[in-house]
């Protein structure tokens, strides 16, 4: 037998710990831009930088892995 409640439950703390992880990513990716010396917004859309957009996608992954570590455990 399902139990509803407690799979609402689930579903429910699955969304706002996806949501948790969304802002704590865009707030490590705006701690990044703020502390180069160089606006990696610009770079990567404006000027089409490959090197600062895998810079950037490294970090983000990386501090991705942090948080999913730091929310599962």
């Amino acid at each position: 037998m399902v139990d509803w409640g407690r799979e609402a439950f689930l579903f429910t703390a699955s969304i706002v710990y996806a949501a948790l992880g969304a802002v704590l990513l865009l707030i490590a990716y705006k701690l990044f831009d703020a502390v180069t010396p160089f606006d990696l917004n610009k770079l990567i859309c404006e000027e089409n930088n490959t090197a600062a957009a895998i810079a950037v996608g490294a970090f983000l992954i990386a501090v991705a892995l942090i948080i999913a570590a730091a929310i599962h455990s």
